[in-house]
């Protein structure tokens, strides 16, 4: 008589079935990186405001159907590209931002204003990024039962199951990688959740470099003023 199989034995990736999670709130993000960037004057914008606008909707649409036909080497890349895409424009705005300062054209409040755009479009920028790219992508964490490895060791991949917390099925949503990368911008390192691959750590130190610039560049502009 063939032995029967083990309830114990956990399913392979490709047979286990769960809700995916949610990616409705990476698409808003996406969304509000591009709302953030309508809001900075025209002078820290690559080309019109609205450009970034119209290439973040060209690579949406087939993002969004990619998904929905369950094309997932292909979505990913789409996803990519519409990142890099966000990337660049803060990476530019930023750059042009260094670039007006020693002008002194920019009034204090305009100033200001165009910082803190810049300072949470880079939470979400980099955010997006973590979320795109830890343990192979949304995809293929919605293929495991649980979360047990990735570039990122949040609290809940430490918990024994004697822990009250304990969820052999946790996985980490947007919002997880949220705060991970809002913790990068405020106090430079992450804080509750180490990073462990190298992708992760040049990520992060990308982020913090630009989170930094941008506070010293709100120092010297009010020393300036001071003086």
């Amino acid at each position: 008589m063939p032995d029967s199989p083990s309830a114990a034995t956990p399913a392979p990736e490709d047979q286990y079935e769960a809700d995916p999670l949610p990616r409705w709130p990476a698409l808003l993000a996406l969304l509000a990186v591009v709302g953030l960037n309508l809001g900075l004057p025209d002078n820290l914008s690559v080309g019109p405001r609205w450009l970034l606008a119209i290439v973040v909707a060209a690579l949406l649409i087939p993002t969004l159907l990619t998904h929905r036909a369950e094309r997932h080497d292909l979505n990913q890349i789409f996803g990519y590209l519409v990142n890099g895409v966000e990337t660049l424009a803060l990476v530019a705005s930023v750059w042009l931002l260094v670039a007006a300062l020693p002008r002194g054209t920019e009034q204090p409040v305009p100033l200001l204003k165009s910082a803190a755009l810049l300072w949470l479009t880079n939470i979400i920028v980099f955010a997006l990024w973590y979320w795109r790219l830890d343990a192979g992508g949304p995809h293929h964490r919605d293929a495991r039962p649980g979360h047990r490895s990735g570039a990122i060791l949040f609290p809940q991949m430490t918990l024994d199951e004697s822990s009250p917390a304990y969820d052999p099925n946790w996985s980490p949503d947007f919002l997880d990688y949220l705060f991970v990368a809002f913790n990068t911008s405020t106090a430079f390192s992450p804080t509750d959740a180490p990073i462990l691959t190298r992708w992760a750590k040049v990520l992060t130190m990308i982020q913090s470099l630009i989170s930094l610039t941008i506070i010293a560049l709100l120092a010297a502009r009010a020393v300036n003023i001071l003086n």
